[in-house]
């Protein structure tokens, strides 16, 4: 017996011994393994099938993120111009105010300097008739030493002080 040229009894036995190992791996062996490898595919396949998936909620998160950031920034332009629009209103009415309590103070003013003015106008008209009352009683004592004369000047003053009751 030669390792190149086995003897008819050795094949026959190792026909049928491969035979039987064939039978028993098909039978039992490659199922096993099949099921296995399509085990792992399907195991592959739904971790890729959920990779993708992670992928496409990632891709959204990232739209809403952007969304929300593009919103705030929106809110934050609104509220700023907001803010303008109060702060520029509170100064309009301050100004106003302020303008308001100068034309009360300009008109209090010209209300107290008229006051004044008409006060000064009275006390300088009572001062000169005083003065002239004076001026008058002297030049009158002067003139008026006779009793002719006293007569004509109360007739004088008499029609003086009628003309001027039928004007007032």
């Amino acid at each position: 017996m030669s390792l190149l040229t086995p003897d008819f009894g050795l094949l026959f036995w190792m026909t049928i011994i491969f035979g039987i190992l064939f039978f028993l791996l098909a039978r039992f062996g490659f199922p096993v393994i099949t099921g296995m490898v399509e085990k792992r595919s399907e195991r592959i396949e739904n971790s890729i099938r959920e990779a993708k998936e992670a992928e496409q909620q990632l891709e959204q998160l990232e739209r809403r993120q952007a969304d929300i950031v593009e919103k705030a920034r929106l809110e934050e332009g609104r509220i700023l111009e907001e803010a303008r629009q109060a702060g520029a209103g509170i100064i309009a009415q301050a100004r106003e105010q302020a303008r308001k309590q100068a034309e009360e103070i300009v008109t209090k003013g010209r209300e107290e300097i008229a006051a004044q003015k008409d006060m000064a106008a009275r006390e300088l008209k009572n001062r000169i008739a005083d003065i002239s009352l004076a001026v008058a009683g002297k030049v009158i004592r002067r003139e008026v030493s006779s009793d002719s004369s006293q007569k004509e000047l109360l007739d004088a003053l008499a029609a003086e002080a009628e003309r001027s009751g039928e004007t007032d």
